[in-house]
């Protein structure tokens, strides 16, 4: 599942994914993809971190009291105002930082489990 309020890198990420063979369903915001969630319950969750209503972090927060397993990918032009928090995240989580921007072969990578925190 992919959580972006930029339509544009929401439709690059999910060509990607799908052209890999991934079945992929996306949100706008952290409420929609909430909503998302509930339906589709994915295995692997991107999200931008930066949306309105809801942030990534927020919507997580919300998801992991329904599954703590899901893995995680964070996207950010710029994660350092999260650093404290997504490093918690990161010691308790299946957790990965994608900083934008990136290449297909890192998002790729991550999606595929390389990189992932156990």
């Amino acid at each position: 599942m992919i959580v972006e309020d930029n339509d544009r890198l929401a439709s690059v990420i999910q060509e990607v994914l799908e052209n890999e063979g991934h079945e992929v369903r996306t949100g706008r915001d952290g409420m929609d993809g909430y909503l998302t969630y509930l339906l589709f319950r994915p295995a692997v969750i991107i999200t931008d971190i930066h949306m309105p209503k809801t942030n990534g972090l927020e919507m997580m927060e919300k998801i992991r009291v329904l599954n703590p397993r899901v893995r995680t990918i964070y996207m950010s032009g710029d994660p350092s105002p999260f650093g404290s928090l997504l490093e918690e995240e990161r010691n308790r989580y299946q957790v990965s930082i994608l900083q934008k921007p990136f290449s297909r072969i890192e998002l790729i990578r991550l999606v595929s489990g390389d990189g992932v925190n156990p």
